[in-house]
């Protein structure tokens, strides 16, 4: 069985960055508008971003397309701060690029989550009556046990509206 070729050449594509990087560094010198991002980097972004959803860590989540959208949107982002002087992987670049925006919309979306359920059950107790439901309660728990973890790793410093809630600042 022949072996299958990779979607992305990486040699072209580190080429094609090449070419644009110094396309903007004559422009910045010049003082002229930024240059458009050539199709192939831009299709390579594309495809990155769309096979990566596919692995079977993403595979499962109902927001997929945000998580593609996502990955996107960082990788054009960055495509400016890729230097060729310290690595000539540009598909590694970009794929762990839209691995963390992949990670960040996860995040975002089981915090969405939490809140729900979490909005459900404080409704459900403010009205006596107890909803329970072990999938709500589960989501809730296991929420609250990582946000405890990351809390305690992190110093104990009170930033912004929590000072105000814990009603330590008086304003006159």
């Amino acid at each position: 069985m022949a072996k299958a070729k990779n979607y992305i050449n990486n040699k072209t594509l580190y080429t094609a960055m090449i070419e644009y990087r110094s396309k903007l560094e004559e422009s910045i010198k010049n003082g002229t508008d930024k240059p458009i991002i050539p199709n192939y980097i831009a299709q390579s972004i594309l495809l990155i971003c769309n096979n990566l959803a596919k692995k079977p860590n993403f595979s499962g989540y109902t927001y997929k397309q945000e998580m593609i959208s996502d990955g996107i949107i960082d990788c054009i982002a960055a495509v400016d701060n890729f230097d060729p002087d310290k690595t000539n992987n540009p598909f590694a670049y970009f794929t762990q690029i839209a691995w963390n925006a992949f990670i960040r919309r996860i995040t975002r979306e089981q915090k969405q989550l939490y809140l729900k359920h979490k909005n459900a059950q404080l409704l459900s107790i403010s009205d006596n009556y107890q909803l329970t439901n072990e999938i709500g309660d589960d989501i809730i728990q296991k929420f609250e046990d990582k946000n405890k973890l990351t809390k305690t790793k992190k110093k104990d410093t009170i930033k912004g509206i929590e000072i105000f809630a814990q009603g330590d600042v008086y304003c006159e």
